[in-house]
């Protein structure tokens, strides 16, 4: 965890822009850091999201601005004179991306290069993008596009400045952030419907928003260039889940099994076993170096590195496997729930 003071002492006197400001974790983020003695760009497309916060937090340390991170001339302009950059800006949503596809490459691909060719061109010191579990092995459009999204900071982390460090977080489900599977359960409880599980045994890494932003904040303090960070984090299964919350509310709402959907997986994995055997253990976090290897591979056609076949990648099959208790009690410390369960009082 990072101190207080080590925080006030790295924002202070500095510029932040927060793509995708406007979201989840951007007004996660905009909380720890409104304190500081810094100015906050939030930067996003709807102005309506953008006129709710403004209304809400009334602080003329953050500027709201209306643009695309799609487009270069927008972004150019928003990251005049920003020093640090947490790139949030995102098409998450798996079926969307399945049936628009080229929208996944123009927001998470061509969008994120937009903020890193800026980067490069007003170096800007620091730049944290946002990735997912589903960049790893992906199969589907959202967790290829994030894959090449992680591949893109790397790439372009070999050209910085030695001054500039562009890394990356890769995360899984953040619970209760927008289109996630737990407001759609206390929904349905909500409403007497039944519970949709696609598939009762599959399993969704357990994290909440205030880990998400430690673990950016984590990335940003200890970074070198092309970095990627995880949290070890722990799971649950679908079915679990939607039990706890079933109890949390003392419902009897039935549960329903739907099947899955388009392109999920019934485990999540945040490290291949390659990038296992490379990951530098950090205690809660894992650090990927950048592969800096030249294009020259002739050496390794006679000799390789490692056999991959001794380690396991690390997923939320194979991570600490949340007990009903532990699940429970991590559900109880969410907003969300607590807010939900007021209204019933």
């Amino acid at each position: 965890m990072i101190s207080d003071l080590k925080i006030k002492k790295i924002f202070k006197g500095k510029t932040v822009l927060i793509t995708g400001g406007t979201g989840s974790f951007g007004s996660t983020m905009l909380k720890k850091i409104i304190s500081q003695d810094c100015k906050i760009k939030i930067f996003s497309r709807d102005e309506l999201k953008q006129d709710i916060m403004r209304s809400k937090i009334k602080n003329e340390n953050v500027d709201f601005i209306i643009g695309d991170v799609r487009d270069k001339d927008s972004v150019d302009g928003v990251m005049s004179g920003v020093d640090i950059v947490f790139h949030a800006a995102a098409l998450k949503q798996v079926p969307s991306c399945e049936f628009y596809p080229m929208e996944a490459v123009k927001t998470n691909i061509i969008g994120t290069e937009n903020i890193l060719d800026a980067a490069i061109k007003l170096k800007t010191k620091n730049v944290v993008v946002l990735s997912t579990d589903k960049a790893v092995y992906p199969i589907n459009a959202m967790g290829i596009s994030k894959a090449m999204m992680e591949k893109l900071m790397v790439a372009k982390s070999r050209i910085l400045e030695n001054d500039q460090i562009f890394s990356a977080t890769r995360y899984g489900n953040v619970m209760g952030s927008r289109g996630s599977v737990i407001p759609l359960f206390i929904s349905q409880i909500k409403t007497g419907k039944p519970l949709t599980i696609t598939d009762p045994n599959m399993t969704r890494f357990m994290m909440n928003l205030t880990e998400s932003v430690d673990l950016v904040k984590f990335a940003f303090t200890n970074a070198k260039a092309g970095d990627i960070f995880v949290q070890k984090a722990k799971s649950a299964t679908i079915l679990d889940l939607a039990n706890a919350l079933l109890q949390i509310f003392d419902s009897n709402s039935e549960i329903q099994i739907i099947g899955t959907r388009h392109s999920e997986k019934l485990y999540e994995t945040l490290l291949t076993k390659e990038e296992m055997h490379n990951a530098v253990d950090l205690g809660d976090y894992y650090r990927i170096p950048a592969d800096n290897r030249n294009l020259n591979y002739d050496k390794y056609f006679t000799k390789g590195e490692f056999s991959s076949n001794v380690i396991e990648d690390f997923h939320s099959h194979n991570t600490h496997r949340l007990e009903n208790d532990e699940l429970i009690a991590t559900l109880m410390g969410l907003d969300l729930v607590q807010q939900e369960l007021k209204k019933d009082e």
